[in-house]
């Protein structure tokens, strides 16, 4: 986040927490966002996947022998750890590891710091290492998958806070991270407010839907509803 943004309202983030990445995509299409879900990453805690928070980034282009050797893990200024460090509470640390899985992103020690620090998320499009520990972190992570090699056979960690593409979605720092157990949802920062708002307002719409369904209505006249179902709807609100 720059200086010259606000902060993102709480309630906004509250709300995205709790709607679905599904009700969330529904809503940006609505607004002509077709590419916004990050496609093939996966939750590596299956019991803690909800999250919604600013994102910090952190580019990686592709690791070079002489400059990626395991002495500038000695270096606590090193990009990669510095991210670490330097990510704010609540936000969500979002890397570009360019779709590579063959090295690790991160592994397990450095994703407990970041939940140590009251970080919101990470998001990695390569993998991690130490999944094991991932499975029982309490942070939402996701990555497309799992390596035993440590980052640096692959990953070159250079840049901070720059607009980077995850999963081949953009993603720029400050842009609202949305997950739950489908999957990740990149909210543009400018549209947070009015997509959560629609967002809750679609999904108490699609619970009253929902019953109707399981109650024996047929799709027509329900879902989508029309005019005597939202009137319905609206009367069972007051």
């Amino acid at each position: 986040m720059t200086t010259t943004e606000a902060a993102v309202d709480a309630a906004t983030l509250e709300a995205l927490r709790a709607v679905s990445t599904a009700t969330v995509t529904t809503q940006l299409m609505a607004r002509g966002l077709r590419n916004t879900f990050l496609h093939g990453l996966a939750a590596l805690n299956p019991g803690c996947t909800r999250m919604a928070g600013e994102a910090f980034t952190l580019r990686c282009i592709p690791a070079r022998e002489d400059v990626d050797t395991l002495s500038v893990y000695q270096d606590y200024d090193h990009p990669q750890r510095r991210a670490i460090e330097t990510v704010p509470a609540g936000a969500v640390l979002v890397v570009d590891a360019r779709g590579r899985t063959r090295a690790a992103s991160l592994g397990h020690i450095l994703a407990t710091r970041l939940r140590q620090r009251g970080v919101g998320g990470l998001v990695t499009d390569g993998s991690v290492r130490d999944s094991a520990g991932f499975a029982e972190l309490a942070l939402p992570a996701f990555a497309a998958g799992a390596s035993a090699t440590t980052n640096l056979a692959q990953h070159h960690a250079c840049d901070l806070q720059v607009p980077i593409g995850c999963a081949e979605v953009a993603v720029y720092p400050g842009d609202i991270m949305v997950g739950d157990q489908d999957g990740v949802v990149c909210v543009p920062r400018h549209l947070a407010d009015e997509v959560a708002a629609a967002a809750v307002e679609q999904e108490r719409l699609e619970e009253f839907v929902l019953a109707k369904i399981e109650a024996g209505a047929p799709l027509r006249g329900t879902y989508p509803p029309d005019e005597q179902t939202l009137a319905e709807y609206r009367a069972g609100r007051h």
